[in-house]
């Protein structure tokens, strides 16, 4: 995107928006933006201006594409031009200091023109919202103040770590997210449960139910197929270790899985893996809260999950490409027997 002004009226806007006031300005359609939707394309580029007041400025026709009227799902083309009347933007996030986001990197597996895949450590959200002021993507931003598009292409959990992937341009965007949409992707997460997971059974096919509960947290539940909120959730499961009793630390045996999900449904390996009567170590939703406990005192403060590896087609090239983001310290630290 770019702005066409000229001459003293640039300056002019360029100083009233500093200031938090308006100006009509001329925003140009790139490449990068090609096939948004027109509310879509406003709501990345009036930072501060409130969703309702873009919708209302689009009704109203006082939004103009190419000159015309146009509906908020109209999609824009490169080298449209959008006219956006005079609109006030709120001062920026960053000017609070205790909610900026700070800018930081994250250990890179993967980075070319089109994507950046990082291992992403546990306890840090992807995104801000719900409580969270900011997470990986905010504070990428930030350190990387010349990015023209960093935008997530799924998600992780909080408290899950491993491969997460950025996309660096919407064409690569879509592409990817349109991989995952059409499950040809891979993806198989590294996880610990109690008990010893039986050897046969290697595929879960039970759908699940999405839920609130009476104070407003997301939780999720196996649930049948006549289940009008029914969400089909296939999961396969193998498992790579078995580990031993620890009687002198009060852990009972464990089984360490490769999990591999054909869905992607929210808490789906967690779910899944809980209702077998295998929760996962550490589980503070879905998990045996006296062993979470006992894994405490043994140094294990989170949840043990961790995106190890990841299979997609390439954006640009197509080729295939495998990822893989081996067990950080704290999860290998665990694995490894106590010393006599």
């Amino acid at each position: 995107m770019k702005q066409i002004i000229g001459g003293k009226a640039a300056a002019r806007g360029a100083s009233a928006q500093g200031q938090g006031a308006a100006a009509v300005r001329i925003l140009q359609v790139d490449g990068e933006s090609a096939g948004q939707r027109l509310d879509n394309f406003l709501l990345r580029h009036l930072k501060g201006v409130p969703k309702t007041h873009v919708y209302r400025i689009i009704r109203s026709g006082e939004v103009r594409l190419n000159r015309g009227r146009a509906s908020a799902d109209a999609r824009v083309a490169a080298g449209d031009q959008v006219r956006v009347p005079p609109v006030r933007m709120a001062p920026l996030q960053e000017e609070d200091g205790a909610r900026a986001a700070p800018p930081r990197e994250f250990p890179i597996l993967l980075e070319d023109e089109h994507l950046i895949a990082l291992d992403k450590p546990a306890g840090v959200a992807v995104h801000g919202g719900s409580g969270v002021s900011f997470g990986v993507i905010e504070q990428l931003r930030r350190a990387r103040p010349g990015a023209k598009f960093l935008e997530l292409v799924h998600r992780l959990d909080r408290e899950t770590s491993g491969i997460l992937l950025v996309a660096k341009r919407r064409s690569a965007l879509t592409q990817l997210q349109e991989q995952f949409r059409g499950r040809s992707t891979g993806k198989t997460y590294l996880a610990l449960v109690a008990g010893q997971w039986p050897e046969a059974r290697r595929v879960i096919d039970t759908p699940l139910h999405k839920y609130l509960q009476a104070d407003g947290e997301r939780r999720v539940r196996v649930t049948t197929a006549d289940d009008p909120d029914a969400m089909r959730a296939l999961t396969l499961v193998r498992v790579r270790e078995r580990l031993a009793p620890r009687p002198a630390e009060e852990l009972p045996a464990m089984s360490l899985l490769e999990v591999t999900i054909k869905t992607g449904r929210t808490h789906q390996i967690r779910v899944h893996l809980a209702s077998n009567g295998h929760g996962i170590v550490g589980d503070d939703k879905y998990g045996d809260f006296d062993l979470n406990r006992r894994v405490h005192r043994q140094g294990l403060r989170r949840m043990f999950l961790h995106a190890w590896r990841l299979q997609f087609d390439h954006p640009a090239t197509g080729e295939r490409t495998t990822l893989h983001a081996e067990l950080p310290a704290d999860l290998s630290a665990f694995l490894a027997p106590s010393a006599p």
